[in-house]
């Protein structure tokens, strides 16, 4: 029998050397990866159940994607790198604050990876850092809607005082009154608005959560139920009323009246109270609303007012009101853009020239009335 020599197979081409370029981008990979492992570890460690298990997990994720730059860098890994400022910004938030910001801005971080346009990451690896970023997503919205109800009250409650104050009092100045009365329309207009936003948000809030109490199922349907007869009753007219098909409908009533021993979809079945919690979280209460919007629509009303109640006067008071004013509009603007999820100093700046603008429009009809007017 002839042997036929076996021809090698195609040879695997060495990997060429890293460049200076690419080692110090690989070590800034790991370092990066070292530090949102530690942020994530850092959150777990103010949370319980659920929530500290997703973040442990994502921390082991960041562990492979570590190993892989280790393992790419080979003998280079010794030498330190420094990660990004916004993860050691992250890192130190996670582990003095915990809080939902922080989930908002790793959620940045996430949607920011290079890793799909990098040749040397795995396509895994970018399809990881796709899912983190949804991930997190997930777990920023349970914060986010732990603070919607008296968090929103409060930061559009400052953002309101500080708009509809520098405009009253810039609208009032322009006509050319003293000081003194401007200082007075200031107060005015703080007490007013916070007494009217309180109100606002109570009533607000207190008809959306007695909207919530009115769709809530009642008992009605489980007492009246043994007495029905199954082929001429409304029961079915409840259920499809409710929403469901007409052939669900009578499944369902069928279950109600204890013809099938299931209970195939108890969704509309009646609920123990702390089942609708969840949705009453999201809105929170209409006292804590109130307080809160008056609270923080007094302090940020309070804070264009600020120059004349120390006693300065004429074009002083009015640089000195703008520029605190414009710093805590980009405050509230970047707090805002923050929880969204979105670009922090866009939506400051956004912030800035709406309340600029609106302080600008009523400055030129004072001025305009205060000149007919003399």
């Amino acid at each position: 029998m002839a042997h036929h020599p076996i021809s090698p197979g195609p040879s695997r081409s060495p990997r060429p050397a890293p460049s200076p370029a690419d080692l110090r981008k690989w070590r800034r990979y790991l370092a990066d990866e070292r530090a949102e492992a530690a942020i994530y570890r850092n959150l777990a460690h103010r949370r319980s159940g659920e929530e500290r298990e997703i973040l442990l997990k994502l921390a082991e994720a960041e562990g492979r994607h570590e190993q892989h730059w280790l393992d790419l860098l080979g003998g280079h890994a010794d030498q330190p790198a420094r990660p990004s400022a916004r993860r050691v910004l992250l890192r130190l938030m996670a582990r003095c604050f915990g809080s939902v910001f922080v989930l908002a801005l790793a959620q940045r971080a996430e949607g920011r990876s290079p890793y799909s346009s990098e040749p040397a990451a795995t396509s895994a690896m970018a399809a990881d850092e796709l899912i983190h970023e949804e991930v997190i997503r997930g777990l920023a919205t349970r914060g986010r809607a732990r603070l919607s109800g008296s968090f929103r009250a409060a930061v559009f409650g400052a953002n309101d005082g500080l708009v509809s104050n520098l405009a009253l009092i810039m609208g009032i100045g322009a006509t050319g009154v003293a000081s003194s009365f401007v200082l007075f329309s200031g107060m005015a207009g703080l007490l007013a608005g916070a007494l009217s936003m309180g109100a606002g948000e109570y009533v607000s809030v207190r008809s959306q959560r007695e909207l919530l109490n009115a769709t809530k199922p009642t008992q009605i349907s489980l007492a009246a139920a043994p007495d029905l007869d199954l082929n001429a009753n409304e029961l079915v007219l409840l259920y499809r009323a409710r929403g469901m098909s007409q052939e669900a409908a009578e499944h369902r009533a069928a279950e109600r009246m204890g013809h099938l021993d299931c209970d195939c979809d108890p969704s509309l079945s009646l609920q123990p109270p702390e089942f609708y919690e969840h949705e009453y979280e999201e809105i929170g209460t209409g006292w804590k609303a109130a307080v809160s919007s008056f609270c923080f629509f007094a302090t940020g009303a309070l804070v264009p007012i600020l120059p004349y109640l120390f006693g300065l006067e004429g074009p002083a008071a009015v640089v000195v009101s703008l520029l605190l004013v414009g710093l805590a509009l980009l405050g509230t603007g970047a707090v805002v853009g923050l929880l969204s999820g979105a670009s922090p100093g866009r939506r400051a700046l956004r912030q800035l020239g709406i309340g600029f603008g609106a302080a600008l429009a009523t400055y030129l009809l004072g001025l305009a009335f205060g000149t007919s007017i003399g």
